[in-house]
């Protein structure tokens, strides 16, 4: 099994950012968009990227999903987080083991990874329209990145 995006890379990241966003739930297109968030902050106005920014990254929110979805279903299984329905559709929230799993979890990157999930969760998403958002990154849209005036690591 290739780590790099499988289920077990994007059930961590979106794990990490149902913690942050504990108790609050999110949907299937808000994790993918903040997934593309924390990897590619800094072309979203954000604290340096943690992935490199290559030609045609926007591409992978499309194939994003699929595997997001078999990511959540690890999630559930491990009792990390549950699927629920409201008014929207489905949505995905930590159990109260999610936030504390990643609490032990004590690898760099993970800890950068926090810290953009903080980032993409409380200050960018709050103003951020899902879909249309979405839309802008496939068409190649988004306004130029401005310097991030917080913290780097």
């Amino acid at each position: 099994m290739n780590p790099l995006n499988s289920p077990l890379e994007i059930g961590v990241r979106a794990l990490v950012l149902l913690a942050e966003s504990h108790p609050r739930p999110l949907d299937l297109a808000q994790l993918a968009l903040l997934d593309h968030a924390v990897l590619h902050s800094g072309d979203l106005n954000g604290p340096p990227s943690l992935h490199p920014s290559l030609p045609g990254h926007t591409g992978e929110l499309g194939m994003k999903r699929t595997v997001l979805e078999q990511a959540l279903l690890v999630l559930i299984r491990a009792g990390l987080a549950k699927v629920d329905a409201d008014e929207t559709g489905l949505v995905y929230r930590a159990t109260e083991r999610g936030p504390a799993f990643v609490d032990i979890l004590e690898a760099p990157y993970v800890e950068r990874l926090r810290q953009r999930a903080e980032w993409a969760v409380h200050h960018w998403a709050p103003e951020t329209d899902v879909r249309a958002t979405t839309a802008n990154l496939l068409n190649g849209s988004l306004p130029s990145p401005t310097p991030f005036e917080g913290r780097r690591d």
